[in-house]
This record gives structure tokens, sequence and C-alpha cells, in this order.
């Protein structure tokens, strides 16, 4: 069977090749354990293929994205961190209190 090109998302690529159950008739043991291993190859660089045109739309962030991110993340962790801090000091004086009222703590 030729094989045919099909275009995804802007590269060419062969399309996929179909395979044909073995029925009955001849093929043997050894011919189905060499096309799963050519399949598998197959399979094997159509998914490298797939992974080096992805890595190739990665790009890295600016300088200044970096540090816009990063100030976020530091204002958002110390904003979290007074927040609990309250939060803790507040359950901690209710938790006194009423252990105290009922005589656990002294």
């Amino acid at each position: 069977m030729a094989s045919k090109s099909a275009i995804v998302n802007g590269e060419e690529r062969p399309a996929p090749i179909k395979r044909q159950a073995s029925g009955g008739s001849g093929g043997g043991g050894i011919q189905n354990i060499s096309g799963s291993v050519v399949g598998f190859w197959e399979r094997f660089t159509s998914f490298l293929s797939d992974v080096r045109a992805e890595t190739r739309k990665v790009v890295a962030p600016s300088r200044k994205e970096v540090q816009a991110t990063t100030s976020v993340v530091l204002i958002t962790v110390f904003v979290f961190g007074v927040f609990f801090m309250v939060t803790d000091f507040v359950f901690n004086r209710v938790i006194s209190q009423i252990l105290h009222k009922l005589g656990g703590a002294q």
C-alpha cells in the first residue's frame, strides 16, 4: 500500500498504516511478531516526532514576565501567611478560653 501524506498542525507526516487482521490463511507466528515490532517502531517514531514538534512550540518567558509572576507569588505567600497567622491566633485564643472555662487548662 502506498504511503499517503496528511497535514497535521502545519507539518507533513505519513498517514498511519492500516494493518489487516490475518485470517486463517498463511501468515504464521513470525509474521505476526515482526508485524507487531514494526507497528510498535512506527508508533514510537511517530510519538518522538510529535514530541519534537511540541517541544519546538515551547517559548521561554521573558525576564519581565518572570519578575512579574515571581512578585505575584511572593505577595500571595505573604498575604496567606498573615491570614493563617491571624486565624491560628484567633482559634488558639478561643480554644484556650473554652478550655479555661471548662477547667481543663489552668
